[in-house]
């Protein structure tokens, strides 16, 4: 099992930049892709970023590529969101996420996520 704590997250203003943490603990990390999610009040849960197991592969949203990077420490057991350029409709809960299965490169879909943390608050105001 694998359990997620997110953190980095507060209050910026537009054009700032923000490096959010995804801290995780269990012995087997290294072995799961990781997602990154945002959510803000009344709209489905949507991906931002993805990074694979190994961490070669990494993939964005649309509305974040160019100014969001996604990277892995299996050292240190944690993920990072770097966001810059960062625009108020940024603004949202961001979680990360593990899949139910092991060795894989991450996935768009919040569904196919087993692991969830509890989220951290990105406010970007104008």
């Amino acid at each position: 099992q694998v359990q997620l704590v997110e953190s980095g997250g507060g209050l910026v203003q537009a054009g700032g930049s923000l490096r959010l943490s995804c801290a995780a603990s269990g012995r087997t990390f290294s072995s799961y892709a990781i997602g990154w999610f945002r959510q803000t009040p009344g709209k489905e849960r949507e991906f931002v970023a993805l990074i694979s197991w190994g961490g070669s592969s990494t993939d964005y949203a649309d509305s974040v590529k160019g100014r969001f990077i996604i990277s892995r420490d299996n050292a240190k057991n944690t993920v990072y969101l770097q966001m810059s350029s960062l625009k108020p409709a940024d603004t949202a809960v961001y979680y990360c996420a593990a899949p139910r299965s092991k060795y894989t490169g991450g996935s768009y879909y919040t569904n196919e996520y087993e692991y969830w943390g509890q989220g951290t608050q990105v406010t970007v105001s104008s």
